[in-house]
């Protein structure tokens, strides 16, 4: 079994900040690309990062310059630190992680349970 278990999120005023964690747990072999999604009522999931075992990152757009994603790979765990935070930001924000489990010969892609992000205007 794997787990990917998200914490962080929260209320917060417009131009503000928070910071979202995810830590990865049980067999798992190794891990590639880690990040996060996100999903607005009526809209559909949409990337928000991505950061690979190698540290390369990539962002949406729409969040380049106030999110940084960043990881630790000894805890498999992956951040992201959200400031200057818009109402356009409320969404639920899913972890991600692509990674191999001990028990399979191919990578397999993860998600968490979810955790809800509302910025008020």
């Amino acid at each position: 079994q794997v787990q990917l278990v998200e914490s962080g999120g929260g209320l917060v005023q417009a131009g503000g900040s928070l910071r979202l964690s995810c830590a990865a747990s049980g067999s798992i072999l190794s891990i590639n690309a880690m990040g996060w999604f996100r999903q607005a009522p009526g809209k559909q999931r949409e990337l928000v990062a991505v950061i690979t075992s190698g540290g390369i990152t990539n962002y949406a757009n729409s969040v380049k310059g106030r999110f940084t994603i960043s990881r630790d790979n000894a805890k498999n765990t992956v951040y992201v630190q959200m400031d200057s935070l818009k109402p356009e930001d409320t969404a639920v924000y899913y972890c991600y992680a692509r990674l191999r489990r001990t028990d399979s010969v191919r990578d397999t892609d993860t998600w968490g349970q979810g955790t809800q992000v509302t910025v008020s205007s």
